[in-house]
């Protein structure tokens, strides 16, 4: 009986260090390709969603103003 106890807790341990081993090679993979997508996304000319924010602000902003500009240049022409 203490043979076949052996034979398992070898077995258990067995497995145990597969499933460490299992994880820690998850782990390596997933730091592996996170790296590779930041490295491909920072070779792309994309911005940031505060930089987008902070543009699409500016041309709001500009719009705004070409729009007024047009109705006092209107209002002028009118007058003229």
């Amino acid at each position: 009986m203490q043979t076949r106890n052996k034979i398992f807790d070898d077995i258990s341990q067995l497995m145990t260090n597969a499933m460490g081993v299992a994880q820690g090679a998850r782990d390596e993979a997933e730091t592996a390709m996170k790296g590779m997508m930041d490295r491909w996304l920072a070779d792309r000319d994309f911005v940031t969603r505060e930089e987008f924010d902070a543009v699409r602000a500016m041309a709001q902003k500009a719009r705004e103003e070409n729009e007024a500009l047009k109705a006092r240049l209107d209002s002028l022409e009118a007058k003229g």
